[in-house]
């Protein structure tokens, strides 16, 4: 059992508890590279290896990580007989397969089981970037919701329609994730308007990066803009989630 801690979080994004990850491949190889991978994303921690599903159940049972990244070959089984297993027990870690079956049928049984993202080897960084930075816009959207809109549900789960782009693709240059679904959650559980600097106070950021986002979520729709003026009389743009 290997456990061990990394990364820190961007300058605009506050410090706040890592995702813990678990690695459960049989390929001491493999499983370092996915070791060393995941220490150069911000925002996890790697919570422990384990090279046996025996090994890998007792892991998630004992530190109950947040994900699993799970290979489906094991010379005792397969990554889909423990993530049945866990599903039985109403295990909340959520599991990524990281696996080199193509095979359509343990594709369609590993989304019937709920896995978070299906990933093929040999594994690239740039993929595991991706559906890490996925699953942390992921949890912040859950976390963030008082309800439920069709909209959300939309975000939540796009094999529901069409399939959307990437975050990389669908967001502008100079606006991450991770802050934006930061900016997001906090002008969602406000009920009066914010002003950029309060909303930078509040995520860890400068005005101007706020601001930023502020601004991006105004032209997506999801704030509405008012101007207020101070009591020297400059004015201040503040910003709310739109009800609509």
């Amino acid at each position: 059992m290997a456990i061990e801690s990394t990364g820190q979080l961007s300058d605009d994004v506050p410090m706040q508890s890592p995702i813990r990850v678990i690695i459960a491949e049989d390929d001491p190889q493999i499983a370092e590279i996915q070791r060393r991978f995941l220490e150069r994303i911000d925002g996890f921690e790697l919570a422990g290896i384990a090279h046996g599903l025996e090994e890998a159940q007792d892991l998630v049972e004992v530190i109950q990580p947040e994900l699993l990244l799970l290979d489906v070959q094991f010379p005792t089984g397969t990554g889909l007989d423990l993530l049945r297993r866990l599903r039985a027990t109403n295990c909340a870690t959520d599991v990524i397969l990281i696996t080199a079956a193509k095979e359509v049928d343990t594709l369609r049984e590993a989304l019937r089981a709920g896995v978070f993202d299906y990933i093929l080897k040999p594994l690239v960084f740039e993929r595991l970037q991706e559906a890490l930075h996925n699953y942390a816009a992921h949890l912040s959207r859950l976390r963030g919701m008082q309800s439920l809109e069709q909209s959300h549900v939309d975000r939540l789960l796009p094999r529901a329609g069409t399939e959307l782009p990437s975050a990389k693709e669908r967001l502008p240059k100079g606006i991450d994730p991770l802050t934006l679904d930061r900016v997001r959650t906090e002008c969602g559980q406000s009920t009066a308007p914010l002003s950029a600097e309060q909303v930078g106070e509040r995520i860890g950021a400068s005005r101007t990066t706020a601001r930023r986002y502020l601004e991006h979520l105004v032209s997506c729709a999801e704030l509405e803009a008012s101007v207020s003026y101070g009591s020297v009389g400059r004015p201040e743009r503040r910003y709310l989630r739109r009800l609509d």
